[in-house]
């Protein structure tokens, strides 16, 4: 599967996993999607992220999740149901919730 292939995966199961959490009654707004290689090593050197994040391959996103009376959800177990979903969509998706230092709002997809 070429890149272009991968990506218009993940971009379909994006949209898949947004009608879920409307579904649900929550909202959301989109956070980092593409980061540039510049973006993702200074975010690396602040231990926000690492030097070979999948943001740069078009392949993660960020997604920042409100309940239905409009609070913000910052915690990872408050995503865990849609990491749930969104691994339910294929076996190369992975929840950021699940990561040794967890990241409950990220999603991606990791290259075959």
């Amino acid at each position: 599967m070429t890149l272009q292939e991968q990506q218009a995966l993940f971009a379909r199961h994006v949209g898949s996993l947004l009608w879920h959490i409307y579904d649900m009654g929550y909202s959301c707004t989109l956070g980092d999607a593409y980061r540039t290689p510049e973006q993702a090593e200074l975010y690396a050197k602040q231990g926000k992220g690492i030097v070979d994040s999948l943001h740069c391959k078009r392949l993660a996103i960020d997604i920042n999740l409100f309940s239905p009376e409009g609070v913000y959800l910052t915690k990872s177990k408050e995503y865990e149901r849609l990491g749930v979903f969104w691994k339910s969509l294929d076996k190369q998706n992975r929840w950021g919730g699940e990561f040794p230092k967890p990241d409950g709002n990220h999603f991606q997809r990791n290259p075959l």
